[in-house]
């Protein structure tokens, strides 16, 4: 049984397992007319993988600051760092889709690992995803140290791959901030050869930038994974 190769336990209600994987795209409509996805599981699997994380670094790192701990928690939590650990899982030929949207494509992947983990959660309580997630993710499939050398600057990466592939890379800013709003918001999309790959907010240009060139990059993965 491949959740219990994975989980390392039996589940106790495989309801939350088989939601954990449908899309929004694929969304099931249950006896009272409600849809069915793996949107609230993912939001509350994002929170727990957060906190598990935080802890995991405050006491493997106890001698670094809190800058290098964002940082690397960051890089831990990013949605193709989380792409990348679906499919070494295996949990990748179990996800249902229908979507056709290459930016949802792109979020696919890691949205239903965070919503396994919050399937763990509501089943079994915080102490067994913990431990999903730090021996069966982190232990398992993660080099601390090539994570801290990876390279987060996700527009430079991006960049660097059109001009190695010779794919047109585009940037579209705009300043969305509401009149009555004292908070900036800016919202950036990204086209690869006239298709937009990723879309992205931020409080700066430089912030929308690169949460969108992220999401193309984990675009990229999928559609052209040999080009990486």
């Amino acid at each position: 049984m491949f959740l219990k190769s994975l989980l390392g336990f039996y589940p106790s209600n495989l309801r939350l397992y088989d939601t954990a994987v449908i899309h929004k795209s694929a969304s099931l409509l249950d006896s009272q007319g409600n849809y069915v996805n793996n949107e609230r599981l993912e939001y509350l699997g994002d929170a727990v993988l957060g906190a598990v994380i935080a802890d995991f670094l405050y006491n493997r790192f106890p001698s670094q600051d809190e800058g290098y701990l964002t940082q690397m928690r960051s890089k831990l939590v990013n949605r193709s760092f989380l792409t990348q650990l679906t499919y070494q899982i295996g949990l990748n030929h179990y996800i249902q889709s229908n979507t056709t949207s290459t930016v949802e494509t792109s979020h696919i992947y890691g949205d239903a690992l965070e919503a396994l983990i919050g399937a763990i959660y509501l089943d079994k309580g915080y102490q067994e995803a913990r431990q999903f997630i730090t021996r069966k993710l982190l232990n398992q499939y993660v080099d601390l140290n090539e994570v801290q050398n990876t390279n987060t600057n996700y527009k430079s990466q991006l960049i660097e791959w059109s001009q190695k592939n010779k794919k047109s890379v585009s940037f579209n800013t705009s300043d969305e901030t509401k009149a009555d709003s004292k908070q900036m918001l800016f919202v950036a999309s990204v086209e690869v050869e006239n298709e937009i790959f990723g879309r992205g907010t931020g409080g700066s240009k430089k912030e929308a930038q690169q949460n969108a060139s992220r999401q193309a990059l984990d675009h990229i993965k999928i559609q052209f994974p040999d080009t990486l």
